[in-house]
């Protein structure tokens, strides 16, 4: 920070027959700001991987290379830290400016990453083309791709910023003692370990549940907080105090406006994200549920859609193609169907399709209770037509008497019923893609043998496979994993227009494996409008060299992410994405 005022060496004049002590209140004070600004600075990391993860569909690498980033910038920042000349007023100004960075940073992203979205409209309106004309892609295209890392840009600001506040506080603690401070980076850094720790706790059982905007400018304001009680504290030190203390004024009343209408804001942009019309999102403490609605006109029911993170989990009109080669490929392979296991299905719509089989009894395993809360129709702020909308897609199938609903995660509430000697008829596992470490688990060979435990003998199992067609290797790993875990494996496919082409893995322990048991099908003994059994057994067709590489392709054994990084690779080449190859 330079000027045109000389300045003294950390403006003191030392005596070395009476050398003056750090004050304990300084001290206290100084620690306890490194400790809030240390929790801070982990919360920044969070959030704004968050967003990326949540709103922008990049979880898989988004919190990794986020803290990455981020480190090496402070890395950076304690570096350039050495440039300043007065610790003093450089720490009341660098907390300014990490209150604004850290507020605004998400709003900033969401805006100008909407408006990139709703461009080629903005285009098309102004020169007069046909909206099945949208000029897309080329430029554009490659704009928009990459905004979408524009949270990383803002880790490495904000990266840079945190990374000066150890160094310029240590330089603030030493020029407040004459003598030599032994143990001044090890206190600052034991500060700095522990505010972080707090952070992560703040984050975890506070911050999760909160929206996203409100979160950033409640963290910001604990920024804007140390840097008023260090003006006040050390205000003859400070150079330009009257105009930094200004600065800090102004930036309270920014705090404000965007912590009350911040979040409206940043859902409004955004929802420029979405074709259909958002008419209702919820942020739960696991990931962010985006619903849409699409008028057709002509008498039509809307075409209602759940995004999550995202990214498109069922679209009401075409989910039944899914979820019925989901269940009853299942159910018909499997000698009875009276008591069933479900893994994930939260929105009940599977439920609905294993009901027509009149199963004695179900039991729902899902991590998310307000994900599944909705679909009950418990939530009082949901619009009561998109409630409506929902019970009657899934035929009300999450009240029914029958079900048995466990809120855990599934790689441990299967041990509790393998502690309780559980048996089932059928196992359908309905998960989101392997697009994150932590759901890479739940496609190990660890679980698939856990869930062999819980299957009778002569049923069969199916677990969603993702796309063979967008992800053929993430998809044969899956069958693969499950023949390592001591399954027979036959895996089948069908289109889903929302989705494309479709996979799915259906698995039995003993006697003839799934396809053979489907391959005598004439009838399936429910109630079933739309699925046949000679679209079943067509299912079962691959082109001749579609396992030609099968030998090659890793199973996904624990802890080895094999199929992670499958399906990462394919949908990052899918989208034209090379960032993290």
């Amino acid at each position: 920070m330079s000027g045109s005022t000389p300045i003294q060496v950390d403006e003191l004049v030392q005596d070395h027959n009476n050398p003056r002590q750090l004050g304990w209140f300084d001290d206290v004070l100084l620690l306890g700001i490194m400790a809030v600004l240390a929790a801070c600075g982990l919360i920044y990391e969070y959030l704004l991987s968050h967003y990326a993860g949540r709103i922008l569909g990049a979880l898989e690498a988004a919190i990794y290379t986020m803290i990455g980033l981020m480190i090496v910038s402070m890395g950076i920042g304690a570096f350039a830290a050495r440039k300043i000349r007065c610790a003093f007023t450089g720490f009341a100004t660098l907390e300014l400016l990490v209150a604004l960075g850290g507020a605004s940073a998400i709003m900033i992203t969401a805006a100008l990453i909407g408006f990139a979205h709703q461009l080629p409209l903005l285009l098309a309106n102004t020169l007069g083309l046909p909206h099945d004309q949208l000029p897309d892609g080329g430029f554009l295209g490659e704009v928009q791709n990459t905004l979408q890392y524009l949270p990383y840009v803002w880790g490495v600001i904000l990266g840079l910023m945190i990374g000066m506040e150890i160094p310029l506080i240590a330089r603030v603690r030493q020029s407040l003692s004459e003598a030599h401070l032994l143990h001044n980076a090890g206190t600052i850094y034991g500060a700095d370990y522990i505010g972080a720790g707090v952070g992560a706790a703040i984050w975890v059982g506070f911050m999760l549940a909160l929206d996203i905007q409100l979160a950033a400018a409640l963290t910001a304001s604990c920024n804007l907080l140390a840097g008023f009680i260090f003006i006040w504290r050390f205000w003859h030190k400070i150079r330009f105090s009257k105009l930094i203390l200004l600065g800090h004024i102004f930036a309270s009343f920014v705090l404000i406006m965007l912590a009350i209408w911040g979040p409206k804001w940043e859902q409004g942009f955004n929802h420029l994200l979405y074709k259909d019309t958002v008419i209702y999102d919820q942020a739960t403490r696991f990931q962010q549920l985006t619903f849409t609605e699409r008028l057709r006109g002509s008498g039509l029911p809307p075409v209602y859609s759940l995004y999550i993170n995202g990214r498109l989990q069922f679209s009401s009109s075409d989910e039944h193609i899914y979820h019925s080669f989901l269940v009853h490929p299942t159910l018909a392979a499997s000698a009875r169907q009276q008591k069933i296991l479900v893994i994930g299905g939260g929105d009940g719509l599977g439920l609905k399709q294993l009901y027509k089989w009149n199963p004695t009894s179900v039991t729902l395993i899902d991590l998310d209770k307000d994900l599944v809360a909705l679909f009950q129709g418990q939530s009082s702020h949901m619009p009561p037509r998109l409630q409506t909308a929902l019970r009657q897609l899934n035929q009300d199938a999450l009240n029914d008497p029958r079900l048995r609903l466990i809120f855990d995660d599934a790689f441990n509430g299967v041990d509790k019923l393998i502690a309780q000697s559980e048996k089932f008829d059928a196992i359908v596992v309905d998960l989101p893609d392997p697009s994150h470490p932590d759901l890479n688990k739940l496609y190990s060979d660890i679980f698939y043998a856990k869930l062999k435990e819980l299957l009778s003998a002569d049923g069969a199992i199916t677990v969603q496979s993702t796309s063979p067609y967008h992800a053929t290797n993430a998809f044969i790993s899956v069958g693969n994993t499950l023949e390592s875990a001591g399954f027979q494996v036959s895996q089948y496919h069908h289109n889903v227009p929302s989705f494309g082409e479709w996979g799915w893995s259906l698995a039995t322990v003993a006697g003839k494996n799934g396809a053979q048991r489907l391959k005598q099908l004439d009838t399936l003994d429910i109630d079933e409008a739309w699925l046949t059994p000679g679209l079943i057994r067509a299912a079962f067709e691959f082109p001749g060299n579609f396992y030609q590489n099968k030998a090659e392709i890793k199973s996904n054994t624990i802890g080895s992410l094999n199929l992670y990084h499958y399906h990462l690779q394919a949908w990052q080449q899918e989208q034209g994405l090379s960032l993290f190859n």
